[in-house]
């Protein structure tokens, strides 16, 4: 199984996966959106999949500093362009097990995974 984690090094929740992960001794590739950027494909694969709602991170500073215009009339295309030209704003981690997608880290939903 091939398994991509996303999200920013910095991030306590991605470090709290990450050691998850490694304590699990799952093998997995770490994509940094602050130093490898995210496409914009990507960024659609996962809206179709999981909601916009879902992977906007709507709790960060990231967003909530946005001015008021950006933050109204949301949808996917409008959110995907916000996290596209500000990765902090995706939900973390996203997590991609062969192309099935998990948006956030509970140890017992990763625990169903692994």
């Amino acid at each position: 199984m091939t398994v991509t984690i996303y999200g920013i090094k910095t991030c306590d929740t991605m470090k709290k996966a990450r050691t998850w992960l490694d304590a699990k001794g799952v093998a997995y590739h770490f994509h940094d959106y602050k130093a490898e950027g995210i496409d914009e494909t990507s960024l659609k694969r996962w809206v179709d999949a999981l909601g916009w709602e879902t992977v906007l991170n709507r709790a960060g500073t990231t967003f909530r500093a946005l001015p008021d215009a950006d933050k109204q009339d949301l949808d996917a295309k409008k959110a995907i362009a916000l996290m596209h030209a500000q990765p902090s704003m995706i939900k973390r981690p996203i997590l991609d097990r062969d192309g099935a997608l998990t948006a956030g880290f509970k140890p017992d939903i990763y625990e169903t995974l692994f």
